[in-house]
């Protein structure tokens, strides 16, 4: 394994940022990560600030099936006889670049008031790293962790959530796969938060030379999509 891959290891363990990159002829988008049990409001200001895309909860498809989430485009197509708009709007359940969202549901915490501010933000999605860890690794009893999920968090919310695929970068390779994928690798929780690096120049995503100029400045390490892939299949491989 690269030694890019055991710093961003040892600095997503830190709670610090690291960047990825998804690949070439996808979206071709930068994306801010870090664990979602680390994360503080500073981290969401960050965010906002530096990334300033859609702040998101990526997470293993473990949790969201112990938790019963469902895909939100799941959800359009149970609700399209009640809701045929629907049937319009949804087209086909697949982005412009090729893949089928990976979007669930919105939640906040019950302790927030508004959700959106940094504070706000910060305890949903920590607290919903600290229970999807608790879950995802206990993988017996799992009821006590259900009925905290439904008792101290509400729907709709201001924190996207985001499932991985079942087989990850076998067969989907977005950012919420990278770094769920990255993190499992490296023997941490598999639930990150997220956020794509937008260009205040041009109102395009920002190019991964400006964003390697940022992490070069910011001494952050980042992350090609391929490196996480080869990573993933050798590991794949060896089991």
């Amino acid at each position: 394994m690269n030694e890019k891959l055991k710093r961003a290891f040892k600095d997503l363990r830190e709670g610090k940022f690291i960047l990825i990159y998804d690949r070439d002829g996808r979206e071709e988008e930068v994306d801010l990560i870090c664990l979602a049990e680390k994360v503080t409001p500073e981290h969401i200001f960050h965010l906002r600030h530096d990334g300033g895309g859609l702040i998101c909860i990526a997470m293993h498809a473990t949790i969201a099936k112990i938790l019963g989430l469902p895909f939100m485009t799941d959800i359009y197509s149970k609700t399209q006889k009640e809701y045929p708009i629907f049937n319009k709007i949804s087209r086909g359940e697949v982005c412009p670049y090729g893949d089928r969202p990976s979007f669930s549901i919105t939640i906040n915490h019950t302790n927030t008031y508004t959700g959106i501010t940094d504070l706000d933000r910060a305890l949903t999605i920590k607290e919903f790293g600290i229970l999807g860890k608790n879950l995802f690794e206990n993988g017996v009893n799992n009821d006590p962790y259900i009925d905290s999920f439904s008792s101290n968090f509400r729907a709709p919310g201001h924190v996207h959530l985001l499932i991985a695929h079942e087989n990850l970068l076998k067969d989907r390779m977005g950012h919420t796969e990278l770094s769920v994928a990255l993190a499992h690798m490296g023997g941490l929780s598999p639930i990150a938060v997220l956020c794509e690096m937008l260009d205040k120049e041009n109102g395009k995503a920002l190019s991964i030379n400006k964003a390697r100029d940022y992490a070069k400045k910011n001494n952050l390490i980042m992350i090609e999509g391929n490196d996480i892939l080869k990573a993933f299949n050798d590991i794949n491989i060896e089991e």
